[in-house]
């Protein structure tokens, strides 16, 4: 059975679609956008900041699900612009680290939702 999630502690959602949705032991994220939960706008800054904001509302979503970073599976990236994929990379990697990190896949999207630099959405098992 499915079930939906829902926290204040991402951004609500901007179209007609659930933050994430629970199916077994499985969580599915949507992609998360760098919004401020609170102010609903991208934090100033470029790539980087950007992938902070969106890491850090995946990571929401996803401990609400009763899983975390730790047991993601797979992640699937797009970037604005693949020429920021080495600056995002290296927020990626203070997040995910490098041994053992999620399967995943990086793309550059032809536009993304509210013109953002990237959006991530993730796979992961609820622990326990």
């Amino acid at each position: 059975m499915k079930k939906v999630i829902d926290t204040a502690q991402a951004p609500a959602a901007i179209g007609p679609y659930s933050q994430g949705m629970i199916f077994d032991r499985l969580v599915f994220t949507s992609g998360q956008l760098p919004l401020v939960p609170e102010t609903m706008a991208f934090p100033e800054g470029g790539i980087k900041e950007q992938a902070v904001q969106s890491l850090a509302n995946l990571k929401a979503v996803l401990e609400e699900a009763g899983a975390g970073i730790d047991s993601v599976i797979k992640t699937t990236c797009f970037l604005g612009n693949m020429e920021d994929f080495a600056a995002f990379n290296e927020v990626y990697t203070e997040v995910f680290g490098t041994d053992a990190a999620p399967a995943r896949s990086c793309i550059q999207a032809g536009r993304l939702p509210k013109d953002a630099l990237v959006e991530v959405e993730a796979i992961a098992y609820i622990k326990g």
